[in-house]
């Protein structure tokens, strides 16, 4: 049996967080000892790097959750595994669209801006002053 810490250390996981986790339901209560400390089975370190890897990834908690609902019954078809998936890369492929776009306007304010002048006639101040300047969507 582990300890909290002992989850902690070898999932790379803080132990508040580890908390939070079985507050929100993605971790089961864990058993206690006589002296009420939590102790943790190897599974349970598996399913928090599952968790740990999915969050690392961007999931959110409901889908983490919806994902260890389908590991806990591996016979059901893996469907909606997939469906969450390819949410999660729709929404990362977004993002990455997004700072891209914010990338170039940075871009294009740094560049017309020599850092020589005054701040009078900084490109990179008339560019945040007046909005209708800028090129990207945020």
């Amino acid at each position: 049996m582990l300890t909290i810490g002992d989850m902690s250390r070898a999932s790379g996981v803080k132990v508040p967080t580890i908390r939070y986790y079985e507050q929100i339901g993605l971790m089961p209560d864990p058993e206690r000892n006589a002296g009420n400390q939590r102790r943790y089975s190897g599974r349970m370190l598996d399913r928090l790097t599952f968790i740990r890897h999915a969050r690392d990834l961007g999931f959110g908690t409901d889908a983490i959750a919806a994902l260890l609902e389908l590991q806990d019954r591996p016979q059901t078809p893996c469907a909606t595994a997939n469906r969450i998936a390819q949410d999660q890369l729709a929404d990362v492929r977004a993002r990455i669209a997004r700072l891209t776009r914010l990338q170039a306007e940075l871009e294009r304010m740094t560049t017309a801006c020599s850092g020589t002048g005054t701040a009078g006639d900084c490109a990179i101040l008339a560019s945040l002053a007046d909005h209708a300047q800028c090129t990207a969507d945020h």
